[in-house]
């Protein structure tokens, strides 16, 4: 019989990893050179004003760079880019190695397969625990539309093939 009590870090990503998340890459343009990491926690927050946020580790060594750049670029992966969620993902190597990118308008590098990008400053950040919750406002923004989402479910990548969206109230 499962403790349903049991709030271990184990079974929180177990019974968390049933949610379906987008993946993304986030960049800045550092005194360092380009830097970036994959991060699953991506959301829109707010309308008005614009803006995203996002979760990176504590122990994360490149969301401090970011921090220190205080601007970035959020690319939204497109499903035949799982080799690129897996190479940023990656401690301890060069993680623009073989990956092209094109500076944005803030001067970030966007990778020119994102499904999107999104532009921002970093406006707040908060304590998360064992992350940090950071809000950036959002300053440019563009979309592919010849694309499907990389979706990370369970641990594994997975790609998916758009078919008609439900109609509301259809089940």
């Amino acid at each position: 019989m499962t403790d349903h009590s049991d709030l271990s870090p184990q079974r929180l990503r177990h019974v968390l990893g049933h949610f379906a998340t987008g993946l993304t890459v986030i960049t800045a343009a550092t005194s360092d050179g380009p830097a970036g990491f994959t991060c699953q926690s991506f959301s829109s927050l707010s309308l008005e004003p614009a803006l995203v946020t996002f979760s990176p580790a504590r122990t994360s060594s490149t969301w401090p760079l970011l921090r220190g750049a205080g601007k970035f670029t959020v690319n939204i992966l497109a499903q035949e880019h799982q080799h690129l969620a897996a190479q940023f993902a990656r401690s301890g190597t060069e993680k623009f190695a073989g990956a092209d990118h094109a500076p944005s308008p803030l001067g970030n590098p966007v990778l020119p397969e994102a499904l999107a990008w999104v532009d921002c400053e970093l406006h707040q950040e908060y304590d998360g625990g064992d992350h940090t919750i950071v809000v950036a406002a959002v300053r440019s923004l563009s979309a592919r539309t010849d694309a499907e989402p990389l979706l990370f479910y369970r641990g594994n990548y997975y790609g998916v093939q758009l078919r008609d969206a439900l109609l509301p109230g259809a089940a």
